[in-house]
């Protein structure tokens, strides 16, 4: 059986995939400890009693986040590494089709509304702002290292497929949608 605690870490560094030595707060370990955040969002919207559908493409996702925080902890330095981990623009592709198929069922936006409507699309609009703090621990990510840019794509079409999502799950369960009332003084 596999040992959970390696002891490695104690001393505040981590193993990057390909054995580079870097820092617990390191910028690619705020990405990926991002990407992990909103991958636990995710599994708790999944968790939720909403259509088997989204539940099956939060599943697929949720996969799809596993290959994109493996290749942030990847160090692209290293040469020869066996395993490349990333997205694919079908996967891209699959995040727009399903944010068109759920917007055709949902009234148009008029104006901003408030995050919330019941708990799954409250936890939903948690992971939607996950998901773009992440996005910018990507870009930080990115003005150092290689960073795929498919990957950047991804996280960003994923905060959109997020904000429809909460809107869809709100709607399915009849879910008040209340909406920004500007107040000028």
């Amino acid at each position: 059986m596999m040992k959970i605690y390696t002891k490695t870490g104690d001393k505040g560094q981590t193993s990057l995939i390909g054995g580079t030595r870097v820092p617990k707060n390191s910028v690619r370990l705020e990405a990926y400890g991002g990407v992990d955040e909103l991958n636990s969002y995710l599994g708790w919207v999944r968790s939720f009693p909403i259509l088997p559908e989204l539940k099956e493409e939060l599943a697929v996702i949720q996969n799809i986040l596993f290959s994109v925080a493996g290749n942030l902890a990847t160090d692209t330095s290293v040469k020869n590494l066996k395993v490349k981990l990333g997205v694919t623009e079908e996967d891209v592709a699959f995040l727009e089709r399903a944010i068109d198929r759920m917007n055709e069922q949902l009234p148009p936006l008029t104006s901003f509304i408030l995050p919330g409507g019941n708990q799954p699309s409250s936890v939903a609009h948690v992971a939607r702002t996950v998901c773009r703090r992440v996005e910018r621990r990507v870009l930080d990510v990115a003005a150092q290292y290689e960073v795929d840019e498919l990957i950047i794509r991804y996280v960003n079409r994923l905060s959109d497929y997020l904000f429809v999502l909460a809107r869809k799950i709100a709607s399915d369960m009849g879910a008040e949608e209340l909406t920004w009332k500007m107040s000028v003084k």
